[in-house]
C-alpha cells in the first residue's frame, strides 16, 4: 500500500509517496523493510526512544507525536489514535463492512455477548465474536490474549471476519481498550453498558476515572443500552449525548423485568418494553441473568428483531462456559464454576447460588497478584457475607507471593464470623473442598471461569483447567 493511501485523513507530510509494506508499533520482533513504525508511549517504555533505530533496521518511515529532527518522519498529536486508524486503512476498513455491537462495563460483558451471538446466529446471521474467553468466526474459535485487542490484531480480525461472511460482530469493550484507543475508527451500531463496581484500579486510580474510560464507549455508538439499576448507570443516562435506550429490574425503564421468579437452573419472568408483555425463560440463574437477558432482548429489538423471535431463540441457549456453569461430578454435592473475580460479582453470584440452595455454600477464590489490592479486602467480605464456608486461596499470583496475597485478603474477613480455611495451593484447596463436600453442598469455584491456566512468577503460564482438577479430586 502507498503511503498517501495509508496516512490520507489521519496525517499530512512532505516526505514523497512510497510502498510500505506493513504497521507496527512493537519493537520486540523483526521489523520488515518498508514499514510504517508507529511510536507509541506506555507507561515503562516510550517508542519515541527507539524511532531512529527502527528506521535503521529498515522502516519506512516513523509516525511521532513530536519533531524528532529524522529524516523520515511524520508527526500528528495522538500516535495512539492515529495507530487504530492506519490499521484500519491498511486491512481496507473491515469496520465498514460488519454492524458492531459493543459491550461495556465490570461484571456480565462475556454472558451477554455470547448470548447475542447465539440469538443472531438463531436469525441465520453469520456472527463474529471477540472477548474475554475467545475469539469466534461463525464456528471457528481461536484464543484471546486480551479482552479487547491491540488495534493491529483487532483490525486484522474485522478484515477476517469481514472475508468469512461475517455480518454483524459483537465484542468486549474494555475501559483500557477504549482509553488506549484501540477501538478508534469503530462506529459501534449499539453500545451496552452493564455496571461499574471496584475493579482494574491498579490501572485507572480512581473509579471517576474508571467511569470516564468506559463512558468513552457511547462517544462512537449510534445509540445506547443502559443499566439504570446501576447509579453509574444513571449518570450515563444523564450525560452522554447519543440516543439511550434504558433496562431495569426494580423499576420504571424502557425494558423491565417483573414478576421474576429465580431457581438454581435459571430464571423466568415477564418482558415489558411499554409495548406488550411477554414471558420469559433464560437458562441461567440469578437475579444479573435477568438484567444481563434484558439486554440482549433491547439489542435485538434496536437491531430490528421482534421480542417474541428473541424469547424464542433463549430456548436454545444453555449457559455459557465458566459463568455459573455446573461441574459434573454425579455425586450429592454440585460444583460450579464461575469466572467472579470482583466484589461485586461475588456477591451476585453468592446470592444467587444461595436462593436455592438445599446445603451449605462454599467458595473457594483467591486474588490475583499484581492487580489491584484494595479490592482484596472487599472481596473476602462479599464472600463471607454471601456464602456458609470459604476456601481462602491463589488465583494468577504471578509475581507476588501468593501467601501475601492471603494475607491482604484475611484483612476482610476481621469481625466476620464465616469459617474459612487458607490453602495456597489452588489444586490442593480443590482437592480439599470435594475431599470435604457434604450432601446438598454447593461448592463455588470463584475466579477462574473459562481460564484454563494459572499465571506463576516471571510470567510463566501454566495448565489449570479446574474441570480437570475436579475430575481428578473426584477419582481421589
Amino acid at each position: 500500500m502507498k503511503l498517501y493511501e495509508l496516512i490520507k485523513g489521519v496525517a499530512d507530510t512532505q516526505l514523497p509517496d512510497m510502498e510500505i509494506t506493513g504497521v507496527t508499533c512493537d519493537t520486540r520482533g523483526e521489523i520488515k523493510p518498508g514499514e510504517l513504525f508507529v511510536c507509541i508511549k506506555g507507561k515503562t517504555f516510550d517508542g519515541h526512544s527507539a524511532a531512529e533505530a527502527m528506521l535503521e533496521k529498515g522502516c519506512a518511515a516513523v509516525l511521532t507525536e513530536r519533531d524528532m529532527r529524522l529524516e523520515k518522519q511524520i508527526v500528528v498529536p495522538d500516535t495512539r489514535e492515529a495507530l487504530p486508524l492506519l490499521c484500519a486503512a491498511w486491512f481496507g476498513h473491515p469496520e465498514r463492512e460488519l454492524k458492531l455491537i459493543g459491550v461495556t462495563g465490570t461484571n456480565g460483558k462475556t454472558t451477554i455477548t455470547t448470548v447475542i451471538k447465539k440469538v443472531l446466529t438463531e436469525f441465520g446471521c453469520k456472527v463474529g465474536l471477540i472477548g474475554t474467553c475467545q475469539n469466534e468466526i461463525g464456528d471457528e474459535v481461536s484464543p484471546a490474549a486480551r479482552t479487547t485487542p491491540e488495534p493491529y490484531e483487532l483490525y486484522g480480525l474485522f478484515r477476517k471476519m469481514a472475508d468469512a461472511g461475517c455480518d454483524h460482530v459483537v465484542m468486549e469493550v474494555s475501559s483500557q481498550g477504549l482509553e488506549q484507543r484501540r477501538v478508534a475508527g469503530c462506529r459501534y451500531s449499539v453500545g451496552i453498558f452493564t455496571n461499574l463496581t471496584q475493579d482494574h484500579l491498579d490501572v485507572h486510580g480512581t473509579m471517576e476515572n474508571y467511569y470516564q474510560a468506559k463512558k468513552m464507549l457511547f462517544d462512537i455508538s449510534d445509540r445506547a443500552i443502559i443499566n439504570i439499576d446501576d447509579e453509574y448507570g444513571r449518570r450515563y443516562a444523564r450525560e452522554i449525548s447519543c440516543p439511550y435506550t434504558t433496562y431495569s429490574v426494580n423499576g420504571s425503564a424502557d425494558f423491565t423485568g417483573e414478576d421474576i421468579l429465580l431457581s438454581a437452573s435459571g430464571v423466568k419472568y415477564v418482558f415489558s418494553d411499554g409495548k406488550g408483555k411477554h414471558n420469559v425463560s433464560f437458562a441461567m440463574p440469578g437475579l444479573f441473568n435477568v438484567s444481563n437477558s434484558l439486554a440482549v432482548i433491547a439489542c435485538m429489538e434496536i437491531l430490528g428483531f421482534s421480542v417474541d423471535k428473541t424469547i424464542k431463540a433463549f430456548d436454545k441457549i444453555r449457559g455459557v462456559r465458566g459463568r455459573a456453569e455446573i461441574v459434573p461430578t454425579g455425586r450429592d454435592f454440585t460444583v460450579i464454576c464461575d469466572y467472579a473475580h470482583t466484589p461485586d460479582a461475588l456477591v451476585n453470584v453468592l446470592s444467587a447460588i444461595r436462593e436455592s440452595a438445599k446445603g451449605k455454600v462454599k467458595c473457594l477464590f483467591g486474588c490475583g497478584g499484581n492487580r489491584d489490592r484494595t479490592k482484596r479486602a472487599p472481596m473476602a467480605a462479599a464472600a463471607a457475607d454471601n456464602a456458609d464456608f470459604l476456601i481462602v486461596t491463589s488465583d494468577n499470583p504471578r509475581n507476588e507471593d501468593p501467601q501475601d496475597i492471603i494475607n491482604d485478603v484475611l484483612e476482610g474477613l476481621k469481625g466476620k464470623t464465616t469459617p474459612y480455611i487458607t490453602i495456597v495451593d489452588r489444586r490442593e484447596a480443590i482437592h480439599w473442598a470435594v475431599k470435604n463436600a457434604e450432601k446438598d453442598d454447593i461448592i463455588v469455584l470463584a475466579g477462574k471461569g473459562h481460564e484454563d491456566y494459572q499465571i506463576l512468577a516471571g510470567g510463566v503460564k501454566i495448565h489449570f483447567d479446574e474441570r480437570e482438577v475436579v475430575a481428578e479430586a473426584l477419582d481421589n
